[in-house]
């Protein structure tokens, strides 16, 4: 299903993007990679078996984006997948963390996404087909402490995922969301780098391979939401139930940073 699809990456010179890419190539798509570091790019490009292609990209950056897009449209006439990666942590208390953070954090978190979305989606409608994939988190459906700015972030995909879906059914576009917990990758490396949240929780870590081949599937199958652990799940429906009650059993397990 995915053999001479054309996937377009953000956050793609590292992590889950830099992965997914890989697992892509292996399965005959075409995976184009794109982040802010041409070395890292590069050194993933060339790692990959299989047709790939990679561009400096800054989701931050209107015209960036809007030229990559074009670039990757005059190489190979369309873009199938766009898989929405590029993004960041930071943990820190409200009163700690100052004004320019949270508009930072929203500008590539959230922001970025919609840039890559407006940029992409003429292209798509224009075919009638495609497929949207936003990274979330567990983050965007429960918070928990020195987390306020990028939970807003992924709160704020999540919401634009869901109404992005039902406006471009219609026309033959789908759009899915992807909600993990913790991975293990350079994420904490800013997010926490003191690594006291990472020992909390390495029990509950998720590897980024599992992740990455979690997106594949979601990619073939087209599913709408995919929450990450499996077992995560079960607590999320649970907290949209009953939220005071999900405070009181889990608040331990989710203010561990």
């Amino acid at each position: 299903m995915l053999k001479g699809k054309v996937v377009l990456i953000s956050g793609a010179s590292s992590g889950i993007g830099a992965i997914t890419a890989s697992m892509l190539a292996k399965r005959g798509a075409i995976p184009v990679l794109t982040g802010r570091h041409v070395e890292r790019l590069k050194k993933q490009a060339d790692s990959i078996q299989g047709e790939c292609s990679y561009y400096v990209m800054d989701v931050t950056k209107t015209e960036d984006v809007e030229k990559t897009v074009d670039a990757v449209i005059a190489k190979y006439g369309k873009i199938d997948i766009l898989l929405n990666n590029a993004g960041y942590g930071q943990f820190e208390t409200i009163s700690d963390m100052p004004v320019e953070n949270f508009q930072a954090m929203m500008d590539t978190n959230y922001l970025g996404i919609v840039r890559c979305v407006k940029a992409v989606l003429p292209h798509m409608q224009q075919r009638g087909e495609g497929h949207i994939v936003n990274v979330a988190s567990m983050a965007g459906k429960i918070g928990s402490s020195k987390s306020t700015s990028y939970t807003a972030t992924k709160h704020a995909v999540l919401g634009f995922t869901n109404s992005l879906r039902m406006e471009l059914r219609p026309q033959g576009i789908f759009v899915s969301a992807i909600n993990p917990g913790p991975i293990d990758t350079e994420f904490f490396a800013l997010a926490d780098p003191t690594g006291s949240y990472v020992k909390n929780v390495s029990w509950f870590m998720m590897k980024p391979e599992y992740v990455s081949r979690a997106i594949v599937r979601v990619m073939e199958k087209r599913k709408a939401e995919l929450d990450l652990p499996r077992m995560a799940s079960i607590g999320i429906k649970l907290y949209g139930l009953f939220p005071r009650m999900a405070d009181v059993l889990f608040g331990g397990l989710f203010n561990k940073k």
